[in-house]
C-alpha cells in the first residue's frame, strides 16, 4: 500500500475548491436554465409543465458535477458548462421573445 501524501500544494487545493464551486454553482445554473426552458416549452398546463420540468433538473445537476470532476482541467470544465449555459440561455431568450 502506498503512503498517503501529506503536504499537497496550495495549487492542488485551489483546483479542488474551484471544481467544487464550479460543480455547485455551474450545475445549479445549468439545471435552472433547463428547468426554465422546459417549463415554457412543454405543451402542458403551466403547473404540470413546471413540475415535469423540475424532475430532470436533479439528474442534470449530478451530471454537471460528474462532468466537472471528470474533465482534464478546470478551464475545460468551465468552458463546457459555459457553452451549455449559453445554449440553454439563448434558447430561453428566443422562446421568451415569442411568448
Amino acid at each position: 500500500m502506498g503512503q498517503p501524501q501529506q503536504g499537497r500544494g496550495i495549487a492542488y487545493r485551489m483546483g479542488v475548491a474551484g471544481r467544487v464551486l464550479l460543480a455547485a454553482l455551474g450545475g445549479y445554473g445549468l439545471a435552472a436554465l433547463l428547468t426554465a426552458l422546459l417549463s415554457v416549452t412543454l405543451p402542458l398546463p403551466r403547473s404540470e409543465a413546471v413540475a415535469a420540468a423540475t424532475l430532470p433538473s436533479f439528474a442534470v445537476m449530478v451530471a454537471a458535477a460528474i462532468f466537472v470532476f471528470a474533465s482534464r482541467s478546470l478551464a475545460r470544465a468551465a468552458l463546457g458548462l459555459g457553452a451549455l449555459c449559453l445554449l440553454l440561455g439563448g434558447g430561453l431568450w428566443l422562446v421568451q421573445g415569442q411568448a
